[in-house]
C-alpha cells in the first residue's frame, strides 16, 4: 500500500542520497510519528521509569541520522529498517553506560535498591539481547537483520521480504529459527 506520503519520503530520501542539503528538513515532519511509534516499540520492552522518553529517543536517533545523509537509503522501509537499528544502538549506549556507573543506595533503603536492582536488570538484558543479536549476526547475518526489523523496528514480513529480496516464506521461516536461538541463548544466561 503506497500513499502519497511513502512516495514523498522516498522522494525526500532520493533527494538526500543526491546531496540535496534541505531533504533532510523536508524529512523530519514526514517520519516524525513512524519514528515515534518505532521509538515507542522499543522502549516498551525497557524498564518504566527510563532517562531516555519516545521523544528523547527519536531525536538522539535523528542526530545520529542526519550523519549518515550518505547511507544511500533506497526507500522508506529502508529508512525506517536504518532507524530502528540506530535507536537500538542508542538504547544499547544507554545500558552501557547504565551498567558502568556504579549507584550508591542510602544504608536501609529497600525500596532504592529494588528500583536500582530492577533498572540494572533491564539495561542487563538490554545489553544480553544486543550481544545476542550480534552472536547471531556471526553465525546467520540474514536472521539477526529479520530479528532487528521485526522486533525493533515492527516491519510486516513483506517489508522485510521486499528490503532483503527474499521470500515472505523465508522471512517466516527464519523468524521462527532466530527467535528459537534467541530464547535458547538468552535463557542460557
Amino acid at each position: 500500500m503506497t500513499s502519497i506520503t511513502d512516495e514523498s519520503i522516498t522522494d525526500a530520501l532520493a533527494s538526500s542520497r543526491d546531496g540535496s542539503p534541505e531533504a533532510i528538513e523536508r524529512l523530519v515532519p514526514l517520519v516524525y510519528d513512524a519514528l515515534r511509534a518505532i521509538a515507542h516499540r522499543q522502549l516498551r520492552a525497557e524498564r518504566p521509569d527510563h532517562t531516555l522518553g519516545t521523544t528523547g529517543l527519536v531525536h538522539e536517533a535523528y542526530i545520529r541520522l542526519v550523519d549518515q545523509t550518505r547511507a544511500g537509503w533506497r526507500d522508506r522501509t529502508h529508512f525506517f529498517a536504518v532507524a530502528a537499528r540506530v535507536m537500538r544502538r542508542v538504547l544499547v549506549d544507554y545500558a552501557r553506560r547504565r551498567g558502568a556507573v556504579k549507584r550508591r543506595v542510602p544504608d536501609g533503603d529497600f525500596l532504592a535498591l529494588d528500583a536500582t536492582s530492577a533498572a540494572d536488570e533491564q539495561a542487563g538484558m538490554m545489553l544480553a539481547l544486543d550481544e545476542a543479536l550480534s552472536r547471531l549476526a556471526t553465525l546467520d547475518e540474514r536472521q539477526s537483520r529479520i530479528v532487528e526489523y521485526r522486533f525493533f523496528a515492527g516491519l510486516t514480513e513483506e517489508e522485510i521480504a521486499d528490503l532483503l529480496d527474499i521470500s515472505s516464506r523465508t522471512v517466516r521461516t527464519d523468524w521462527v529459527k532466530a527467535k528459537g536461538w534467541l530464547y535458547q541463548e538468552l535463557r542460557e544466561e
